[in-house]
Order: C-alpha cells, then structure tokens, then sequence
C-alpha cells in the first residue's frame, strides 16, 4: 500500500528541502502560500525542511516557528563531544523538540508528514510517517554526517536526509493531486578559508545538491529561493532576513501568469 496507502488521497503536499539555517526560508514560502489560500494536505521534509514542517504540521504558524527559533542559538542545539561519528551531539536540538512540539506521534500531528532521513548501515533514504519515533526521527533527518553523532531509532543509525534525498517530492508525488517544492539549497562558489566543518559542509552541499535533480522536476511549482547561498549551515542570527527572501522570492514566483494559474486551480479543485 506505500507510505500513505492508496494513490491520491491528498490533494495538496508540500515538500521542503534540506539546506540548514537556509530552511528558514521554507517560513517567508509558507506566508506567502497562506495568503493565497494554500494549506498543505501532507508535507514531506528533509533535515531543515523537516524542522520546519513538523512545527507546521504540529499547528504552528510561520511567525511563530520563527519567534521559537530567535530565542535559540547553536551551541543550546549542538554539544561538543569526543569525535567518534561527529563532532556534536544531538542532545540539545532533542529537548528543543521535546520542549515545543506538542504532538509526541506523528499521528497527533494536525497535518499528515514525513520525515526523510539516510539509513547509514544500508546507505538508503527511509521515510518515516507513522509511530511513536517523531522527534528522534526529525532529529535523524536534521543530522549532518561527521558534524553530529548518528541518531539510533530502534538500534539503527542514522544521518541526515540530505545525503541521498535532500528535496523529498518523490516521497509525497505518488499520493498528491498537487504537490509545490521549495528548494533551499543552491550551491555558489566556495570560500579560500578552509576548514574541516566547512570541508564538512561543501561535501554534503554537493551530495545533496546532485540528488534533489530529479525530484525538481517532479513539482507542479517548483520555488528556488535564490539570495540564501551565503548563509552558513547553522547561522541562526538572521533568522528574519532568510525567511524574508523566502517570502520574496515565492511571492515573485506565485505571481507569475503561468504559475497563478496553477494555483486557481489547485483552490478552485479543492472546493
């Protein structure tokens, strides 16, 4: 029966991509998709879209999710610990789940999701949408290879989503009518400073970058949020200024004749 059973029991889905403080913008995207009388029927989320989506789903507005957000900071997320599979643990982004979500299943999420994470014994992506593991799993989903510690649910480790699946349209594209990607993560020119994190983060930029083609083209709109590039995979002190380009850059994209069209429609079949 697949992931959610039968084809086409939703009619709208949203997949939010992967791409650290970047999945900030997936909030501005949100708004704007608001204001325009879309609310998703699923969401499917890697890593930082993962973040994002499980508060969505949990009730939370964009402005709230990102009022959550500003009153953190990296170090409460990550703890330094002695290198073995990472140079972090997961620890504080745990309680941080633990602390705000108010669903403890996915099944009391308000809005169906999935979390997409990477089976590091089996080098596969895993999509998880049912049971009691919704936290350990968007942490799973949310950690990067050799940064963080693998996350273990049920004895398996596991890494971050992005490595084999960093833009989840496939994941919800076989049970939506519509589905709308928004994709973060745009690599540009790397830095002369070098550095084993950023070394860290230019490998897994071009992993995920290679494995989110084919899923572009599964989108009936697809949003590239340009103009976040530059922001580091755990800066959390411009929270406001990405979520801001998200909101532009989608708002730029929905207004488009061709594109508004596709949304009268998804409205008007809804109703």
């Amino acid at each position: 029966m697949g992931l959610f059973g039968k084809k086409y029991p939703f009619h709208l889905g949203y997949a939010l991509g992967g791409g650290g403080a970047k999945g900030f913008a997936h909030l501005g995207a949100l708004k704007v998709l608001e204001e325009y009388g879309l609310k998703p029927d699923i969401i499917s989320g890697t890593s930082a879209g993962a973040l994002a989506g499980v508060f969505y789903a949990d009730g939370y507005s964009p402005d709230e999710i990102i009022e959550l957000f500003e009153k953190t900071e990296f170090r409460e997320f990550a703890e330094l610990s002695i290198p073995k599979g990472g140079f972090f643990k997961t620890d504080g982004l745990h309680h941080f789940l633990k602390k705000n979500l108010r669903a403890k299943t996915f099944e009391e999420l308000k809005i169906p999701f999935a979390a997409v994470a990477t089976d590091w014994n089996k080098a596969r992506y895993v999509s998880f949408a049912q049971g009691k593991n919704l936290v350990d799993t968007v942490v799973a989903s949310c950690t990067v290879p050799v940064v963080f510690n693998p996350q273990y649910i049920e004895g398996v480790p596991y890494v971050d989503g992005g490595l084999l699946k960093n833009f989840p349209v496939s994941v919800i594209r076989p049970y939506c009518k519509y589905v709308i990607g928004i994709n973060v993560s745009l690599l540009v020119p790397t830095e002369e400073k070098i550095s084993v994190i950023g070394m860290a983060e230019r490998t897994f930029k071009l992993m995920s970058n290679s494995n989110s083609l084919y899923d572009r083209k599964l989108c009936d709109i697809l949003i590239e949020v340009k103009g976040v590039e530059k922001y580091a995979l755990f800066n959390l002190k411009d929270i406001e200024t990405i979520a801001n380009i998200g909101y532009q850059r989608t708002f730029g994209k929905i207004t488009q004749p061709g594109v508004r069209d596709i949304i009268r429609k998804c409205v008007k079949d809804r109703s």
